[in-house]
């Protein structure tokens, strides 16, 4: 496997980790019935997308409401994962010649 093939592996499994933990985190927030803030797990979950969620909230708008950061960020890192299985494909595919 090329250098530049595990780069893109490793980074796609990044954005797949983030992306599941702001579906728990939400996952959490809908079961605990408004009493999310007090919840434990959703406390850990809030501080692991803590990065995804500053970067987000830095390159959106102002009017962009704080609660649909989270969401934000999912769409982002839903379209950063399809570039990264896009490039992993491309990668992957035997140069013709």
């Amino acid at each position: 496997m090329s250098g530049v093939l595990s780069v893109v592996v490793v980074l796609k499994g990044l954005v797949e980790f983030a992306g599941l933990l702001i579906l728990g985190q939400g996952l959490v927030f809908l079961l605990s019935f408004g009493r999310h803030e007090q919840n434990p797990i959703y406390q850990v979950l809030r501080f692991l997308t803590s990065p995804v969620t500053r970067a987000v909230r830095r390159i959106t708008p102002a009017f962009v409401v704080d609660r649909h950061v989270p969401a934000v960020g999912l769409f982002l890192l839903f379209w950063v994962w399809v570039a990264l299985l896009v490039a992993k494909l491309r990668l992957q595919m035997p140069v013709a010649g």
